[in-house]
């Protein structure tokens, strides 16, 4: 909203360079009376042809990044808007205080007065960058406030259990998706790796599902360009946007988790949410997994349950990749998900 303001304000001037630089032509040359059909033919084409340049300038700029865009743009239009002013105001001058008729003394001030001012432009376009940068992420800010914004992650969207959330209804406000993000998650999906790559496609998918869901039940997803330039890692970069926005975090990963909570950005953990609603597995309880993988330990053997919870076997060892029954033995939650400990009963 901010940026479509700034290229409109900037057609605007160029319009009015265009119709400035029409008139001053014409009274230099006395080729047409003011209010005649060619005089204003004339300054009709100046102002089309400004602000045929505008558009042309603001096309070329379309093709640099976001990020130096959303820099050069505050400048830019300082610098026009002065020159403008100056315009007027040396004309001004000229009219109605000094009354010069000396046409090289006229157009040496004028030239003078616009340069002045364009210089002017120029450094509060500089200086006043950081103001600008402010005034962005202040309206960005009020945008999102009423729809209490929560900006999701990479590994959210993968791990799936959003997708459900926001099925029942019980996520409200705004999902705010960094295109970053996105890159991140086709990054993944066109990886040489063949699980990494189904992890990527199924976040995907599941993105989809997640746009679908908040459609029925009147939660905005929006997806932003910004891509904060002075930090590299994506964590790192979710948490500028969330303090730049006002924004909570939607994740399930426990770095971002505790660096956000440093940061002062409160985290809205899955793992959390799904310990809290998830039935307790109490010890002795049988329950049947699949043997993915070897534990740490010796005989040991790791599963998972669908939704992501590791269950460790003792004894499982052997037993990988079959599924078998096993007995609980103890629980262990922490930020990061649930554990569950288990012995080996019997192969299925």
């Amino acid at each position: 909203m901010v940026n479509n303001i700034i290229r409109l304000l900037f057609i605007v001037a160029c319009a009015i360079m265009g119709y400035a630089w029409a008139a001053y032509i014409l009274a230099e040359r006395d080729a047409a009376e003011d209010g005649s059909v060619l005089y204003w033919t004339w300054v009709a084409v100046g102002t089309v042809s400004g602000m045929g340049i505008g558009g042309l300038v603001l096309y070329a700029l379309r093709f640099i990044t976001q990020d130096l865009f959303e820099r050069i743009m505050p400048v830019l239009v300082s610098v026009v808007i002065a020159m403008v002013l100056g315009y007027v105001a040396s004309q001004y001058l000229i009219a109605f205080v000094l009354n010069i008729q000396d046409t090289a003394i006229h157009n040496l001030l004028v030239a003078t007065l616009v340069l002045v001012f364009g210089y002017v432009g120029i450094t509060l376009g500089l200086t006043r960058a950081s103001n600008w940068d402010s005034l962005i992420r202040a309206v960005k800010k009020r945008h999102f406030e009423n729809g209490n914004p929560k900006i999701v992650d990479t590994s959210v969207i993968i791990d799936g259990r959003l997708a459900d959330i926001c099925e029942t209804g019980f996520i409200e406000g705004t999902l705010i998706i960094p295109r970053f993000v996105l890159h991140e998650l086709q990054n993944i999906a066109d990886s040489a790796d063949d699980l990494r790559r189904a992890r990527g496609r199924r976040g995907l998918d599941l993105l989809k599902t997640i746009q679908e869901s908040a459609e029925k039940h009147n939660v905005d997803v929006q997806v932003v360009e910004d891509n904060p330039p002075e930090v590299a890692e994506v964590d790192s970069k979710l948490v500028h946007l969330a303090q730049q926005y006002g924004a909570k975090i939607l994740t399930n990963d426990l770095n971002l988790n505790k660096v956000a909570r440093i940061e002062g950005v409160t985290v809205l953990n899955i793992n959390d949410l799904s310990n809290a609603v998830k039935p307790a597995v109490l010890p002795d309880e049988e329950m049947h997994v699949k043997i993915v993988k070897v534990g740490k330990e010796a005989s040991q053997g790791v599963g998972y349950l669908d939704d992501g919870t590791m269950v460790v076997v003792d004894g499982g060892k052997d037993h990988v990749g079959h599924a078998v029954s096993a007995v609980v033995t103890s629980v262990l939650q922490t930020t990061a998900g649930r554990i569950i400990f288990t012995r080996f009963r019997s192969a299925l």
